[in-house]
């Protein structure tokens, strides 16, 4: 009864990473940018 039950969110993201391919790491480069980003704003501004 697999046909039943939703397709597991991991999955959906990893096919979805899979078909748009360049994209995808571009935004999760850009994701890690940003968050390294705030993460080093925050320990300059609470040294």
């Amino acid at each position: 009864m697999a046909a039943s039950r939703p397709p597991s969110y991991v999955r959906l993201a990893m096919r979805n990473m899979v078909r748009k391919g360049r994209k995808s790491l571009w935004h999760f480069t850009l994701t890690s940018l940003g968050l390294l980003g705030v993460l080093v704003g925050l320990a300059y501004l609470t040294r």
